[in-house]
């Protein structure tokens, strides 16, 4: 919510309407900021950049846009329309937890727009249960917040989820739920993946396992895509590779090592593909306490590059894709939805391959 100081800026120089003139605009709906961009002949983005004060615009659009806010008799800070609504203008972030780097990533840039903008951001975790992602989309929708972001970790439909989606009040990030059609901010998660398998094989691995992430995450269905992809175009039969799956923490990576280990013992492998960073580096700890190289004996790469990839020892190779930007995106979508903001330009994004010292090369 805006400040006392801020709300004395917002209004300075606007003039209050005369009473007969305040009398008849009660009888009307009150202007959108939409209306207001029209009549100023500039976008959504600028009458909000000029209503938060922004020194990105010109000052002869910003008093252009500050004559038709007065014109039409806009509301333009957050602080008068709350009073009107009784409420903050607000939404909902719900994420599998923030533990994970690029879960954290997401909410944060999510949250630098919605504080832009004046609006509240009430942040959930679930701990990927499906239960807990129902819970939220039901206070939520109760709260009457002006909608939520998810990046579910459940993959599943929920009643709540379902009548928000219906309400038109939902946007996915990163992960997408079959069946619920709703806006989605993603990245490029399958040619990624195939990118960094590809590197993994033009460097001589050939016998190779991949620890995939949760099978029913739409991400991790697009990642064991591109690896096959990858497999297959080197001459090599996905089919014969092993497959394990986690659930996307430093646990799993280590469990799943472990049973690759067991299952085929020392020396079968040359290379693991691992569906996230957090997996792989999970999975480096098994091999660094069974006194296996990374990676003179094993190569590893991952997924994400979180933050800590790069200062891993040895540095992770690994695919980079921009969680903070997509949460922007996400926000930006609400925002859209409820007159705030532009619909953003980009909503998949791509990603990269960073290469670094995991992975050997073989003779």
């Amino acid at each position: 919510m805006a400040s006392d100081d801020q709300t004395r800026t917002l209004g300075n120089g606007q003039k209050p309407p005369a009473k007969s003139e305040a009398k008849g605009a009660s009888a009307k709906r009150r202007p959108t900021i939409r209306e207001v961009a029209r009549a100023a002949e500039v976008s959504i983005g600028t009458v909000s950049a000029v209503i938060n004060g922004a020194t990105t615009v010109t000052e002869k659009t910003r008093q252009r846009v500050q004559r038709c806010i007065t014109e039409l008799g806009y509301e333009p800070n957050t602080a008068a329309r709350s009073l009107k609504r009784q409420r903050s203008s607000s939404i909902g972030m719900v994420v599998p937890d923030l533990q994970n780097p690029f879960f954290a990533a997401v909410a944060e840039g999510a949250h630098n727009i919605a504080r832009k903008n004046d609006v509240f951001v009430v942040l959930g975790a679930t701990g990927a249960e499906s239960r807990w992602e129902e819970y939220y989309s039901q206070s939520l929708r109760a709260r009457r917040l002006d909608g939520m972001i998810l990046l579910s970790g459940s993959g599943r439909p929920n009643v709540g989820l379902v009548k928000l989606v219906d309400s038109g009040s939902v946007v996915f990030v990163d992960e997408t739920i079959p069946g619920l059609d709703a806006p989605f901010v993603s990245a490029e998660n399958r040619k990624g993946a195939r990118l960094v398998a590809q590197e993994l094989i033009g460097r001589g691995h050939r016998k190779v396992a991949i620890v995939g992430g949760p099978t029913w995450l739409w991400t991790s269905q697009q990642r064991l895509a591109g690896y096959r992809e990858a497999l297959a175009g080197a001459g090599i039969d996905p089919d014969t590779v092993p497959v394990l799956s986690g659930d996307y923490t430093e646990d799993s990576g280590y469990a799943a090592t472990k049973e690759l280990f067991e299952r085929y013992g020392p020396g079968a492998l040359t290379g693991i593909i691992y569906a996230n960073d957090l997996m792989a580096i999970g999975g480096a700890k098994f091999l660094k306490e069974k006194g296996v190289a990374i990676p003179q004996d094993v190569s590893i790469v991952g997924f994400d590059d979180i933050i800590s990839a790069k200062y891993f020892s040895p540095p992770l190779t690994t695919v980079a894709q921009p969680g903070f930007e997509m949460g922007q995106a996400a926000a930006e979508i609400l925002l859209h939805k409820v007159g705030l903001l532009d619909e953003p330009e980009v909503t998949v994004f791509p990603t990269e391959v960073k290469v670094r010292q995991s992975v050997a090369q073989l003779k």
